[in-house]
């Protein structure tokens, strides 16, 4: 059988793939726009209020965005080692969509692609057009000059969407992506965890983001379970990596979430985890759902987690910005 000998949790923001003096290029967006902030919905003003005493101006320096990017770079290239050193075959990568492949009219809460081929095709003009405020910019880091094509690895896909089935999980499959553009949540891993040289790779999508149809927090780990059971089903020898993109707590940064969440992957006990409820998992610390499923499968494997590093990088003083976490089992 397939054996999994590795992890990978990663964070993905576009934080990571621009310059650190770019980063308060969102902060117009950020005060524009609503924010979920510890179950409630926040303007920039009431969570500048709120987060008065938190000393959130020290944070938002240029000294210390440039100490926090250099920070960050060291743990993305330490994954980056790791992945190599552990002789991948095939990588299983969850994920989640930002209407980049799907749209609201048809939005799976968990898919899994199949095909022969994952496309990541330079965006066109019209595609440009349709990007938020400020994300232009961070494409380079999910997708090369000129585009590329990765290999996927459609038997052990297939083989994960018979043991969902199997296992209740009404997952949608999809033979070829819906547009010719890998979302950057996988984009980052080909990119950097993978340094533009990926294995064969199956794509698992989960809608963390949109309702009405979010799998619950529960419901995502023992999807990681089912996902652990096919590749160990799977007739091959091959060595198999769980890789998790996404997180931690943004829009806005919550360190007690943050810190909840890494303890309870240490500890292999996500007990905490789905004790703080579903409206913790809103915006884009909807993500660590993306990492929920592979420490389902990783607690099962037996694999020995390790927090590498958790770098909380804010962006003003409403404490909107990117908690970026990584980690691996071994």
């Amino acid at each position: 059988m397939a054996q999994v000998v590795l992890g990978i949790g990663t964070s993905h923001g576009p934080m990571l793939v621009t310059e650190s003096q770019s980063w308060g290029i969102r902060v117009p967006a950020d005060k524009a726009n609503i924010h979920a902030w510890r179950g409630g919905d926040w303007s920039f003003d009431q969570l500048v209020a709120a987060r008065a005493g938190e000393g959130l101006d020290q944070q938002i320096t240029e000294q210390v965005w440039e100490q926090r990017q250099a920070a960050c770079q060291s743990n993305i290239e330490r994954l980056a080692d790791i992945f190599a050193e552990a002789r991948i075959d095939v990588a299983v990568i969850v994920g989640n969509d930002q209407n980049e492949i799907y749209r609201t009219t048809l939005n799976p809460a968990f898919a899994i692609h199949y095909g022969e081929t994952i496309l990541n095709h330079e965006l066109g003009a019209q595609r440009l057009q349709e990007l938020p405020p400020g994300i232009a910019a961070s494409l380079p880091g999910y997708i090369p000059a000129g585009g590329a094509d990765y290999r996927g690895c459609p038997d052990l896909a297939r083989k994960i969407i018979d043991v969902a089935i199997a296992d209740e999980f009404d997952v949608a499959a999809m033979s070829a992506l819906p547009r010719e553009e890998t979302p950057h949540a996988w984009g980052f891993v080909f990119r950097r965890i993978m340094r533009d040289n990926p294995c064969p790779s199956v794509m698992v999508t989960v809608n963390t983001f949109y309702p009405p149809n979010q799998p619950r927090a529960r419901r995502c780990f023992d999807f990681g379970q089912s996902i652990l059971k096919a590749i160990r089903a799977w007739d091959s020898d091959q060595r198999v990596a769980l890789i998790a993109s996404g997180g931690l707590t943004h829009f806005v940064i919550d360190e007690e979430v943050d810190r909840t969440f890494l303890a309870a992957l240490e500890n292999n006990d996500l007990a905490p985890v789905f004790a703080m409820g579903e409206t913790v998992f809103r915006d884009g610390t909807s993500e660590m759902k993306n990492w929920i499923p592979v420490a389902g499968a990783m607690a099962e494997a037996g694999l020995r987690p390790e927090v590498l590093d958790y770098i909380p990088c804010y962006r003003s003083e409403a404490g909107t910005g990117n908690a970026m976490g990584f980690v691996c089992w071994r």
